[in-house]
């Protein structure tokens, strides 16, 4: 009640002309993402009374539809241009640089991130000491840090947002279209031509892409006549790629499959993005009547205030409710994933998840609210700011791409990737080991 009566106080206090729309897209596409990651992870143990790591768009192939709707990082793109349009044109009114601008927007992101880095690398430090089979330690690790990808990616679209801002002043449209050919230049010398990793510029490309469509809805250029024609295009489009071009349905990874649309994304994912914004957007004016109610306004402020710890932590609760069942005797996990018994049962794993869950933001959630940026008395140097934030990104990268757990050494712990963003973070000017050196 607390926390609730925190939040109405905020909400009371939004100036009138704020696009709750904006905040409340937000929450929605973050907490699509959590309850997908909770639906699709499917483990049981099989015949050998093994753990089996079942993926459920795997299991059940039709499954691989429900991607469109709970693939949504392209709506937080599209806030996030959003967002970045109004807060990057605030700083160019008041004469403001870009350094400040950009190292508070570092730091209000990766704040959250610091915590559950070390957790996870504490635990994989001690279980391997206690003798843990280090492949159980990097597969629980791996899979409670899935979720720091987006953030280094995030980042480096908030970091261009002064060009595409500029570039869309410039061409309007038009730096959506070159944005859209670039995807499609990819995507051609991936699938024809063969040529190998060309395919990673694509994370610029389209979610630049989507977040350029950010820049539109904050300048009033998508009406929701125009909106309702860009989904009906994006949808158009997506259901040719998929049914008749090369690309697979699912909107994520599936275990086998030869072509994923989101490691790295693919135009069919871009199209997905514009058949969302579209979407979303068409149905504003009514999300806005609705954002009139203050309770479901106070939900919103609540869930932004905390959006970023749910995100991050939503896995290890996830893996916490699995050990609980392994360590139980695997109850509720001899089920086989897509049966009748199975679907059944999901609310029941759900409510296990979400009283996980709530601990961990208790515990957590501090280091996302009150997080400002810190005050600085000159800018953060460009050329170490553009280190830091490289550093922090090829960190999360590494994260979720390798893991921070280690299959050799004494410690089991990839040192080098939990330190980067440490690091980087200090180099920006925040951070524990900022405050450290500081101290010192």
């Amino acid at each position: 009640m607390g926390l609730w009566n925190k939040a109405k106080s905020l909400a009371e206090q939004a100036p009138p002309e704020r696009n709750r729309y904006v905040d409340f897209l937000r929450a929605l596409s973050i907490l699509a993402v959590v309850v997908g990651h909770w639906l699709v992870a499917a483990p049981y143990i099989g015949a050998d009374g093994e753990v089996v790591g079942g993926h459920l768009l795997g299991i059940l192939p039709w499954t691989q539809r429900l991607t469109w709707g709970f693939q949504v990082m392209p709506i937080f793109f599209l806030v996030g241009g959003y967002s970045n349009g109004v807060s990057w044109a605030s700083t160019r009114a008041k004469n403001g640089h870009y350094s400040d601008w950009f190292a508070s927007r570092i730091q209000r992101l990766i704040n959250p991130v610091f915590p559950v880095l070390l957790v996870w690398a504490a635990f994989a430090f001690i279980a391997t000491q206690a003798g843990m089979a280090r492949e159980t330690v990097r597969m629980a690790v791996f899979l409670a840090l899935i979720p720091v990808w987006f953030l280094a990616v995030y980042l480096l679209v908030t970091a261009l947002a002064p060009l595409t801002w500029k570039l869309w002043e410039k061409l309007g449209w038009g730096s959506v279209a070159l944005l859209v050919a670039g995807a499609v230049l990819i995507d051609w010398l991936t699938l024809s031509q063969g040529v190998p990793y060309v395919n990673f510029l694509n994370f610029l490309f389209v979610w630049l892409g989507i977040h350029q469509l950010g820049y539109a809805w904050q300048q009033g250029r998508l009406s929701q006549g125009r909106a309702l024609a860009l989904f009906l295009a994006g949808l158009g489009l997506l259901l040719g790629l998929t049914i008749y071009g090369p690309y697979p349905i699912a909107m994520i990874g599936v275990p086998g499959a030869e072509i994923t649309n989101s490691m790295p994304p693919t135009l069919a994912l871009l199209a997905l993005g514009v058949t969302q914004t579209g979407l979303v957007l068409a149905l504003e004016p009514w999300g806005r009547k609705m954002l009139d109610n203050l309770s479901v306004w106070t939900a919103t402020v609540l869930m932004n205030g905390m959006i970023m710890t749910v995100y991050l932590w939503h896995l290890t609760a996830y893996v916490l409710v699995m050990v609980a069942a392994w360590l139980a005797g695997g109850i509720g996990l001899r089920v086989m994933p897509g049966t009748s018994e199975w679907w059944w049962s999901r609310p029941v794993w759900f409510v296990l998840y979400i009283a996980a869950t709530l601990p961990l933001i208790a515990i957590f959630a501090r280091y996302e609210r009150g997080m400002g940026a810190a005050k600085r008395e000159t800018p953060v140097p460009r050329l170490r700011l553009v280190i830091g934030m490289i550093a922090i990104c090829v960190g999360l990268a590494m994260t979720a791409a390798i893991s921070i757990a280690s299959p050799e050494g004494v410690t089991g712990v990839r040192l080098w990737v939990v330190a980067l963003p440490f690091v980087g973070a200090a180099l920006v000017g925040f951070g524990p080991v900022y405050r450290w050196v500081k101290g010192h």
